[in-house]
């Protein structure tokens, strides 16, 4: 049926200041930029995945209508909209010290979990992204369990 995901998109308030992060700072390229009209179509990728785009879309016309606009971007500041990604990663602390040195502030240290090691941050719009270095294996509950 489906042979995998093409788009996923992600609130931004500003698509300039965002394509200076995601792209600036965490190492993604603009994948389209075309202004419809109506609206910008603006997508990122990363270059190790160039068919997996994140687009960054300002909330409003013509996919809501000025009041859930309103909403959305309100829910977006507070972080309430889930995470707007989880990237992998071979090195978790290395990446962590190599974005913190661009100036990336981070909600959460690099951390060993049951799934790998990983460390929280948030873009400048408030939704915040993780990044994993993935641990080897299969992870169960009784992982979990252990952990708390």
């Amino acid at each position: 049926m489906f042979t995998g995901i093409s788009h996923h998109s992600v609130y931004v308030l500003d698509q300039d200041e965002a394509l200076a992060f995601y792209c600036g700072k965490l190492g993604f390229e603009v994948s389209a930029d075309v202004d419809l009209g109506f609206m910008r179509w603006l997508t990122i990728a990363l270059p190790s995945q160039p068919d997996r785009h994140l687009m960054l879309e300002v909330p409003g016309s013509p996919f809501v209508d000025d009041a859930t606009a309103e909403q959305l971007r309100d829910l977006l500041t507070k972080g309430a909209l889930g995470a707007a990604a989880i990237l992998t990663t071979k090195d978790c602390r290395a990446t962590y010290e190599e974005l913190r040195a661009k100036g990336v502030e981070f909600t959460e240290e690099p951390t060993e979990r049951p799934y790998g090691i990983d460390c929280a941050l948030r873009d400048p719009f408030g939704n915040p992204v993780r990044i994993t270095q993935p641990a080897g294996g299969p992870v169960t509950a009784e992982d979990f369990a252990q952990e708390g």
